[in-house]
């Protein structure tokens, strides 16, 4: 749900007496010699390769291992979802995910495995409900993370206007043939706003060119977990097909924290064999989760309800349900050899539902509702071309996106609301990203967007509606109209040198910005003082550089990093007022390492380690960590194939050192303290039929990787525990 402004008297009531209410819980929480240019294949994403000129930057990975790529390689069995092979953007930290990595994870999830990527931090509020509401966070932005993030599909930007994040949870594994790390804020000329920490593309199967085939499976688990999975894919003559979909049930870890969940996706696709073809992606997904709230922790009144009873619920009534719908439907023709023209369209809906209850004073229950619906066209060309004997891609087009929210803020969940707020966002764009060859062996990429921006925002107040006339509970006045343009850019400039086969050095240097969000807009000015909001912020923008290594040398590859992030006006809650604001400008800087290494044919290892800081550079808290984000952060695990595909074993140890606590700029409240969780999975298949069996936290460690603080009484704050060792069996059968 979105991550609504709750009611300041609440708030302060909350963190007076060092609890948290129910909605603020919520609201802080969602918070190469020379080769020959490969045919193009694009249908979705926007990923820009090299020009092709040198060796084979990578190969496509071990199974069972990521790797640190230059290159996201094109599946040779036609399931890659028309993704460019090439370069992801030169000069950029970037990793591929196979569909390996994800069957083999001990993770069940698509969080559990993008947690062990250097430069990513996953904050998880609950356990055992399949990651739901997980947020993912690059290079350090903390309670901001997933608003920093940009999450696509296909090469197409999911990230919305208002504060809820991406919820990874509603894609099924089984649809996802690769997942795409770019990191840092280059992918902002290609994909827009929100591209600040970097950009995460999720390539889905598609059935070109394949029999057709299908996979069913079961798990169950601890918790009251159970699933159902399905998939299917295939193609005749010039159509293919390829659907998957899950159904999800649990108990949750917590008290008032089940899990009702249903997602699918269909890619359906034609080709006339002759330059044109067709392509139609649909997705859906329903979703009810219980809010359990946090549990407390108090030194002055000597409670410790994360000690005493982690299972328990602060809040044993609140939920929060979702439902999505997602279609696009998009054209290719080739309009010359080595030239594609791409026109896509999308309409996106996403309704939200959600209920706060005060136990013994309903004068302060919460209702939240919210329609958010996204128009979107986006035609580009694709080209690739030789200048002055110099082999080059161009990719170059225009986005326009309209997005129109709408939100009931009320007492209760179905009575009149309180206030009504009304948002549209258009935004339309053009922009280029050109890669060429100056050297055989030296790749150079820049690019630009210029983007338009259109922002309207009312407010209508009801002084009649159930919840205005209590004691204590005095609406806030009807807020100011907003209409305002505003125009951003972003840049990006790169550069790879491969000194010989084995090793390479890249760097970038990029500008990109971010929108205020719906929610950010509204809680612009403190509550319960009888002051209108105004929905005006700035939009924040950062300018980073970046620079590394590659080495690749037999069956061992190293990518190291280093990289400097510069942002003015960053958005940001601020615990001393209670409200959004613009903050002066912070700093964030950091070292990220990933290498893997094949020991032989069955045993391989991959590790990660990133060091982060993330700073406020001035103002009140200046020379301050930034909340909710590890300084170190790390990951090792082994992928051992013990007999042949029959019985594979797998397992990732992921360490977080102690971070700030939401709400705790002030750097004075205790830490969430660091620790090791070890993951381990044995399965195998035999002819059609596969199975395993995974551990989750091996070792039983009592954690959360989340907590709010009390902003007047230390040692005090909120915490989120998350499970100790949780078992999760799966069986399935293939054709």
């Amino acid at each position: 749900m979105a991550r609504s402004q709750p009611s300041r008297l609440a708030v302060a009531l909350a963190i007076i007496v060092g609890g948290s209410t129910p909605a603020f819980d919520i609201a802080l929480a969602q918070d190469d010699g020379a080769v020959t240019l490969p045919g193009i294949t694009v249908t979705g994403t926007r990923l820009v390769p090299g020009p092709g000129r040198g060796p084979a930057r990578s190969g496509t990975p071990s199974s069972g291992t990521s790797t640190p790529a230059e290159s996201a390689p094109a599946a040779e069995d036609g399931t890659n979802s028309g993704a460019v092979a090439g370069t992801i953007v030169t000069g950029a930290s970037t990793t591929v995910i196979t569909r390996a990595d994800l069957a083999r994870s001990p993770g069940q999830t698509v969080q559990d495995v993008l947690a062990r990527e250097p430069g990513i931090q996953v904050t998880s509020l609950f356990g055992s409900v399949n990651g739901a509401r997980s947020t993912v966070d690059m290079r350090g932005f903390g309670a901001t993370g997933a608003l920093n993030t940009l999450v696509l599909i296909n090469g197409r930007r999911l990230n919305d206007v208002d504060l809820a994040s991406i919820d990874l949870s509603v894609i099924p594994v089984d649809s996802i043939e690769r997942i795409e790390i770019t990191r840092g804020n280059s992918g902002g000329v290609l994909y827009g706003d929100g591209a600040v920490g970097g950009v995460i593309n999720i390539v889905t199967r598609n059935g070109v060119n394949q029999p057709f085939s299908g996979r069913v499976q079961g798990q169950v688990g601890s918790y009251r977990y159970g699933e159902a999975d399905a998939s299917f894919s295939g193609s005749n003559g010039p159509f293919a097909a390829s659907v998957a979909g899950n159904a999800i049930s649990s108990g949750g870890y917590r008290s008032n924290n089940q899990l009702h969940q249903q997602n699918v996706v269909g890619d359906f696709r034609w080709n006339d064999g002759q330059g044109t073809g067709a392509y139609f992606n649909l997705s859906g997904n329903d979703q009810h989760l219980g809010l359990p709230g946090g549990r407390r922790v108090s030194a002055l009144a000597n409670i410790n309800e994360v000690a005493t009873d982690p299972r328990g619920a602060a809040t044993p009534f609140d939920y929060s349900n979702m439902q999505g719908i997602n279609a696009t439907l998009g054209v290719t023709r080739v309009l010359a050899p080595g030239t594609e023209l791409i026109v896509d369209g999308g309409v996106r809906q996403k309704n939200q539902q959600a209920a706060f209850f005060c136990t013994g004073c309903s004068d302060f229950d919460r209702g939240f509702k919210a329609t958010l619906t996204t128009f979107s066209l986006t035609p580009r060309v694709s080209s690739q071309h030789d200048l002055g004997g110099m082999p080059g891609k161009l990719i170059a087009g225009i986005d326009f996106y309209d997005n129109t929210y709408g939100s009931d803020r009320s007492l209760h969940l179905n009575d009149p609301p309180i206030h009504r707020y009304d948002l549209t966002q258009d935004t339309v764009a053009g922009y280029f990203m050109e890669t060429v060859s100056v050297l055989p062996r030296t790749d150079l990429s820049f690019g630009a967007r210029l983007q338009a921006n259109h922002t309207t925002a009312r407010d209508r107040l009801d002084p009649t509606a159930p919840g205005t006339s209590c004691l204590f509970c005095t609406p806030d006045p009807q807020g100011l109209p907003l209409d305002k343009r505003e125009t951003q850019h972003a840049l990006h400039a790169g550069l790879e040198h491969r000194f010989n086969e084995a090793f390479s050095a890249f760097a970038r240097a990029a500008q990109s910005f971010r929108l205020p969000t719906v929610d950010e807009r509204i809680g612009v000015v403190p509550s319960g003082f009888n002051i209108p909001t105004n929905f005006d912020l700035k939009t924040q923008t950062s300018h980073d550089i970046e620079g590394g290594v590659r080495f690749r040398y037999s069956a061992f590859s190293l990518q190291t990093s280093v990289y400097d992030m510069r942002l003015r006006n960053e958005l940001f809650f601020s615990p001393a007022t209670f409200t959004n604001v613009n903050l002066d400008p912070t700093h964030r800087y950091g070292v990220e390492s990933i290498a893997t290494w094949s020991l032989s044919d069955t045993v391989r290892l991959k590790g990660g380690l990133a060091y982060t800081r993330s700073v406020f550079s001035e103002g009140p808290f200046a020379g301050n960590d930034v909340p909710l984000v590890s300084r170190w952060t790390g990951s090792a695990g082994v992928s051992w194939d013990v007999y042949r595909k029959y019985l594979v074993f797998d397992t990732v140890a992921r360490t977080f050192g102690p971070r700030r606590m939401d709400n705790d700029s002030a750097n004075v409240q205790p830490l969430i303290p660091g620790k090791t969780i070890v993951d381990a999975r044995i399965g195998g298949q035999y002819e059609k039929f596969f199975w395993s069996l995974s551990v989750q936290n091996v070792f039983n460690v009592n954690y959360f990787e989340y907590a709010v603080a009390s902003t007047f009484e230390l040692g005090t704050y909120s915490a989120y525990p998350l499970p100790g060792r949780t078992v999760l069996a799966k069986a399935g059968v293939t054709w």
